[in-house]
């Protein structure tokens, strides 16, 4: 579907569910139990960062970069056709700079149906983001609390996945107080040849992925609806949660490298454990406490490492991270990962603030030093996620290749101003 055509689908359903509730939800019966809900949304960022050392932009070299972008946009449509039957879409795509803005990639994000035989057991088929091992392999861009996503949680994203997402299967439900996700997922055929003494991606023929998570949910249920309709990064004190869970992540044969001239494969094997705790202080005032701790194990093969940065629209570089704001992020290793918010009073009900800090402290095998990024930030919400500002500093770490070990070198930052409307 064209980008012109699903807007005028969203425009359809907009204008004809206009009396009913003036949102983009259209009732398919009296009581509501069937309908067609749509929404946009779309991320701004305007970032200033201090490069990698050795980082160019069409060969000219950029000690910083200042820039405007769009991080993320969304188009969603949904429908429970029968009380028991759920199909669901998403399209979009991320990261439209100055690298990217003629050729944006606009496609399919989700597309699929699920069946719900009870509140226990639903069963679902498809393209989507269902996956198991933490809580930010089931979460919404929409609800973060930090200015982005706990990227590294996204272990092999866009290498034999598609931004996180690929086609499969699972179950899912709520069980008394307990939420659970059993996925088993196609990999995108992708690989690289094999070197010596460097493990990566094999080329071989894709094993299927094979994930779970468990949560117990002490106090509020969250909702499974969809992958992103639960899993908030904060709920600024409209619910009260705090949730213990726990999961894992296997692919056989998914990396492997030469040893002696032959080439040796190596599973990909992970688990997790983390809380998340959201609850109001003060209703009256709209005080709220957001926090999450993790850990994570994960063993994609001997000392792998892989250097992410987040929209990053630079090349070059002469350090071990790369160009622009790319970093060591996800490897062989274990990972803690802590956020804290805090939702301070809303003002004459115009516009509420909340800081917040984050830290990944990652202890990868191929690292001498360990690696520790910074996060902190302040939302202003004018209408909850829905429209919100959003102001936020990441200092990250760099490394260098010194006596043959990688150690911390120096630090760089990065500042990012996002907002964020959604329509729905």
């Amino acid at each position: 579907m064209s980008t012109k055509k699903l807007l005028m689908l969203l425009m359809l359903i907009y204008s004809s569910s206009y009396a009913q509730s003036n949102k983009l939800k259209l009732n398919l019966d009296e009581s509501g139990k069937t309908y067609v809900k749509a929404s946009v949304r779309m991320q701004l960022w305007a970032r200033y960062f201090d490069s990698n050392p050795g980082t160019t932009i069409n060969g000219e070299a950029a000690n910083n970069v200042f820039d405007i972008s769009m991080r993320r946009l969304r188009m969603g449509i949904s429908a429970q056709l029968t009380p028991k039957l759920y199909v669901y879409s998403l399209f979009g795509g991320n990261n439209m700079n100055s690298k990217s803005e003629r050729d944006f990639q606009f496609g399919v994000l989700d597309l699929y149906a699920e069946y719900e035989f009870a509140k226990e057991f639903a069963l679902g088929f498809g393209e989507s983001g269902w996956e198991g091992l933490n809580r930010w392999n089931v979460r919404s861009s929409k609800s973060l609390m930090a200015i982005d996503a706990p990227l590294f949680t996204l272990l092999t994203v866009n290498k034999n996945d598609d931004i996180a997402r690929g086609l499969g299967i699972w179950a899912k439900g709520q069980i008394h107080k307990f939420d659970y996700i059993l996925s088993l997922k196609n990999t995108v055929q992708y690989g690289v040849a094999a070197t010596e003494g460097k493990v990566d991606y094999a080329i071989n023929k894709p094993r299927k992925r094979v994930s779970g998570y468990v949560k117990y949910e002490f106090l509020d249920n969250e909702s499974n609806k969809s992958a992103y309709s639960g899993g908030a990064g904060t709920y600024i004190g409209t619910k009260n949660i705090l949730n213990l869970g726990a999961g894992f992540m296997n692919q056989p044969k998914m990396t492997s490298q030469l040893v002696n001239g032959v080439e040796k494969y190596y599973d990909f094997n992970n688990w997790a454990v983390d809380v998340f705790y959201d609850a109001p202080i003060d209703k009256e005032k709209g005080t709220a406490i957001t926090t999450y701790l993790g850990y994570y194990a994960t063993d994609f093969g001997p000392n792998y490492i892989r250097n992410v940065g987040a929209n990053d629209i630079t090349s070059g570089g002469t350090s071990f991270n790369g160009s622009g704001n790319d970093f060591p992020m996800m490897g062989t290793g274990n990972t803690v990962f802590f956020q804290l918010g805090y939702a301070l009073s809303k003002q004459k009900k115009r516009y509420q603030l909340q800081p917040n800090i984050a830290i990944q402290y990652s202890d990868f095998d191929a690292l001498q030093d360990k690696m520790v990024v910074y996060d902190v930030g302040i939302n202003c919400f004018f209408k909850g996620h829905s429209n919100k500002l959003s102001l936020g500093y990441q200092s990250r770490p760099v490394f260098q290749n010194i006596n043959n070990q990688l150690k911390v070198d120096q630090r760089k930052g990065m500042l990012v101003l996002q907002y964020q409307i959604e329509i729905n």
